[in-house]
């Protein structure tokens, strides 16, 4: 995944928060000498501009204005919210101007990402500039944080051969110790007619696969960058998937450095698969809830994502606003990210995140492929992080794992042995789309929509589950792990381990079980029985009610007269 140089699970570790004293000149001196010592990190070729995040409260807020009308429509009432964001986000731009003036510092444009403001730099800007502007960035007093427009580049996928059959993530736990056990979670509900929106923020979707038939919504496209886009634009209404296919002479030129060489994935058409193909229709294999409706956000291309444009996808994924986007008409409770960098969880992420939560959505995220603990935006708080286990129930090789992973599901090996990857919709084209496939694929971003279409049936059963509740019953209703006696046990303070049997610490509560889930959801909730007193009334109420207002009028009368006590006692004072 790429994040300015987003990796499929390759994000820049940007060490640069900032925390300058508020005390006595010397300690801000330290401060400063200090941060003009750190550089920018970045992985896969220099960032292509910068984020910066301003403190609370530095740009002004607008108080909501009332309608006009007394009865507002939710519509009318998400158009006002949308203007308001606008102008919000017009003063911030206006704001960064005067930092900008302020600091010295020099840029083409700006633009937004998330919560923060994207900004890009005068062409030919090399790292060396772009770490002075960042350092100058950092150091004025309205900003809380400047990090690297990085690009993030997805988890890396092993396509291997070609129905249901094939299908063992699927299957029982008594076929295979790591399935999800879906076949007996459908036998209490399809949720075939249940209207669940899923988004997936990823490379966009083949609309025409025929097995993703009438299950896709239009979507958008939030590639910004026309170089890596692919399809001749930047943002615009088409979410479908041109290819993201990078030849060696691409990888050659300055433009695509840090960039490897590979087919087209057809990545986001995968992960729809996972979560959505049709059933009984006689094609390919099934997704987990086939009555889900899969809306397609587009934020990678070649040589994966910019972080700016991932975290306009995933606010508009969820109906928040976002600058030069239109208004989402189906917003997603449910957001599928299979994409991640290096690092621990920045102020960009969060404050993105935290922004869906307060909407009642939940963003579900691959643990990552590396093998090693998780880094962002699984580790940030929020997100229900999910790694990959094998067909036998245990820790793939290339899982990344550790204390915040919520939960353990399929991804597959892909190598012959406890299994084949997982099955799911695909094309054949190897750059442009062709005939439109199936086949295998390996890795934590095929295990985290297995949890995305869990997570969407019990949504049709328990509508008004908020995303934190969704994550709570996802992660609390789980198979135990599986333990296999050639295997030790995995390590949260490993820094590098490959197959492993799970725990706890380090792939998350349990198994993801589609049928427990389910079954947790359905469960009536908990009603408080009513007690009637067994001694009637005596003063015409009703039970116990007539005596508390028995006991309230006795208080009423004994502070009464005590008033009256004290103020004879008043008037005797001199």
């Amino acid at each position: 995944m790429l994040e300015s140089g987003m990796d499929r699970f390759s994000f820049s570790d940007v060490a640069m928060r900032l925390s300058p004293g508020e005390g006595a000149r010397w300690m801000q001196m330290w401060c400063l000498a200090g941060v003009m010592s750190v550089p920018l990190a970045h992985a896969g070729g220099p960032p292509v501009g910068l984020l910066v995040q301003f403190k609370p409260g530095v740009v002004q807020t607008e108080a909501d204005v009332p309608p006009v009308v007394r009865r507002d429509t939710p519509q009318a009432q998400q158009e006002r919210a949308h203007a308001r964001w606008q102008r919000q986000h017009a003063s911030a731009l206006q704001h960064f101007n005067k930092v900008a003036v302020d600091a010295g510092v020099t840029f083409a444009r700006v633009g937004s990402a998330g919560s923060a403001l994207r900004v890009d730099l005068p062409p030919g800007s090399d790292a060396a500039a772009t770490d002075r502007i960042a350092r100058r960035l950092r150091l004025h007093p309205d900003v809380a944080d400047v990090m690297p427009n990085e690009r993030l580049h997805r988890a890396a996928v092993q396509p291997t051969d070609p129905l249901f059959p094939q299908q063992w993530h699927l299957q029982t736990p008594a076929a295979h110790a790591g399935a999800i056990n879906a076949t007996t979670g459908w036998a209490r509900s399809t949720g075939a007619t249940a209207q669940v929106t899923v988004a997936v923020v990823d490379t966009g979707v083949r609309f025409d696969h025929p097995d993703l038939s009438g299950k896709v919504l239009a979507g958008y496209d939030f590639v910004s960058e026309v170089d890596y886009a692919n399809d001749g634009n930047g943002r615009d209404a088409d979410a479908s998937d041109p290819g993201d296919w990078v030849t060696a002479s691409d990888a050659s030129t300055a433009v695509f450095q840090g960039c490897d060489p590979e087919d087209s994935s057809w990545h986001g058409t995968a992960i729809a698969g996972v979560i959505a193909a049709g059933a009984n229709n006689g094609l390919g294999g099934v997704g987990v809830h086939w009555g889900a409706q899969v809306l397609p956000v587009r934020v990678a291309g070649k040589c994966g994502a910019v972080l700016s444009d991932l975290l306009d996808g995933v606010r508009w994924a969820a109906g928040l606003p976002v600058a030069g986007a239109p208004v989402n008409t189906h917003p997603a409770k449910v957001i599928n990210l299979s994409y991640g960098g290096d690092g621990a969880c920045n102020t960009a992420y969060q404050s993105a995140i935290d922004d869906l939560s307060a909407v009642g959505a939940l963003l579900v995220v691959a643990a990552g492929n590396a093998g090693a603990p998780v880094t962002r935006p699984a580790d940030c708080r929020g997100v229900l992080a999910v790694t990959a286990v094998r067909g036998d129930g245990a820790k793939a090789s290339y899982g990344s794992y550790g204390p915040t992973v919520g939960l353990a599901a399929p991804g597959g090996t892909g190598f012959g042995g406890a299994d084949d990857g997982i099955y799911t919709t695909l094309n054949d084209g190897r750059r442009g789309p062709t005939t439109s496939s199936y086949g295998p694929m390996v890795g934590t971003s095929f295990s985290a929509p297995l949890a995305s279409g869990v997570g969407a049936l019990v949504l049709s059963v328990q509508p008004n589950l908020s995303g934190s509740a969704l994550s709570s019953l996802l992660v609390t209703h789980v198979r135990p792990h599986t333990h296999l006696a050639n295997l030790a046990s995995c390590s949260a303070q490993s820094w590098s381990q490959g197959a492993c049997n799970c725990t706890t610490q380090t792939c998350g509560t349990g198994l993801l079980d589609m049928d427990l889930a389910l079954a947790a959801a359905q469960a009536p909730l908990p009603t408080t029985p009513v007690t009637t007193p067994t001694t009637p009334s005596t003063n015409g109420g009703g039970g116990s009610m007539g005596w508390l207002w028995g006991v309230a009028l006795w208080l009423w009368l004994w502070a009464v007269r005590r008033s009256q006590v004290r103020g004879r006692l008043a008037g005797s004072c001199p």
